[in-house]
């Protein structure tokens, strides 16, 4: 009877994780921002990696004040996140301003798409101590869809960007850059 009622309370704790549906909310938002760099409307690819950006400050915070944390909920976090602020920043820069690089662009591109999975891997294998090794892909990510509304509206230049996005990629795999939390 007591494995009764724990698989019961397991499937209570998943189906009814709220934090999970900001998290897939902030997936959705990724990805939505993908479709509209292949539209080539990369404001609106911009505006939603920034909602993206604030569900993903509300998800983990909603979790823990719920009591709902589950490395479920950890793991599906992480592949939004690489998704939102990993891939589709570094598509929107690449059609923003990487493509006129040449093949540096892509490489460019792929650099800051693996320095975030490498984040966020390294993340959810070593304990928090109340601060974060390296920048988070979150604001990293948000950084880059600040710098693609600038190059919109100020015709920016492509090596700039570049440049950015290296700092950005370097910023979030440091072990020298340790930022705490609020």
């Amino acid at each position: 009877m007591k494995q009764a009622v724990n698989d019961y309370d397991t499937i209570v704790k998943y189906k009814y994780n709220y934090a999970n549906v900001i998290t897939l909310l902030n997936l959705t938002m990724g990805c939505f921002s993908l479709f509209f760099v292949l539209e080539s409307k990369p404001f609106l690819a911009a505006s939603f990696i920034i909602i993206a950006a604030l569900l993903d400050r509300f998800d983990g915070t909603l979790a823990r004040k719920s009591g709902m944390v589950t490395d479920l909920g950890k793991e599906l976090d992480s592949l939004s996140d690489l998704v939102s602020f990993g891939v589709a920043p570094a598509m929107l820069l690449w059609f923003l301003a990487l493509n006129n690089i040449f093949i540096y662009g892509k490489i460019i591109a792929v650099i800051y798409i693996l320095a975030g999975a490498f984040r966020l891997a390294r993340f959810n294998v070593t304990e928090f101590k109340g601060f974060y090794i390296g920048v988070p892909i979150t604001i990293a990510g948000g950084l880059l869809a600040i710098a693609a509304i600038i190059t919109i509206k100020q015709n920016t230049s492509p090596y700039l960007l570049a440049g950015f996005s290296l700092f950005l990629s370097y910023a979030m795999v440091s072990s020298k850059i340790k930022l705490a939390k609020k």
